[in-house]
C-alpha cells in the first residue's frame, strides 16, 4: 500500500492550498480515510475524515475553512483548505481509518 500527499507549499495567512493524496495497493472505495496533521514539537492531530459513503467530520478549529472528498474513480484524497492561519502550518498526512499505515506527508506552511 502507498499513499503519497501532494499540493502543499507555502502560503500567507488567509491564502489556500489543495492538498491531494494518491492511494494505491488497497480497494480505496471501501475504506473511511482521513487527514491528520503533525506541527514541529507536538503530536500528530486528526483533521477531518470521510466515509465510503461520503459522510465527513472535522477538528472544531477547521470546520468551515477545509473540505475533505474523495474521489474514488482515482483513488485520491483531497483537502481543500481555504483561510489558512499560522496555527495550521504542520506536516499533513493522509490515511486509511482504522488501518496503522502512514505515507509520507506534504508540508504546509503558513506564514503571518
Amino acid at each position: 500500500v502507498q499513499l503519497q500527499a501532494s499540493g502543499g507549499g507555502l502560503v500567507q495567512t488567509g491564502g489556500s492550498l489543495r492538498l491531494s493524496c494518491a492511494a494505491s495497493g488497497i480497494t480505496f472505495s471501501t475504506h473511511a480515510f482521513g487527514w491528520y496533521r503533525q506541527a514541529p514539537g507536538k503530536q500528530r492531530d486528526f483533521v477531518a475524515a470521510i466515509s465510503s459513503g461520503g459522510n465527513t467530520n472535522y477538528r472544531d478549529s477547521v470546520k468551515g475553512r477545509f473540505t475533505i472528498s474523495r474521489d474514488n474513480a482515482k483513488s485520491t484524497l483531497y483537502l481543500q483548505m481555504n483561510s489558512l492561519q499560522p496555527e495550521d502550518t504542520a506536516v499533513y498526512y493522509c490515511k486509511p481509518e482504522g488501518v496503522d499505515l502512514w505515507g509520507q506527508g506534504t508540508q504546509v506552511t503558513v506564514s503571518s
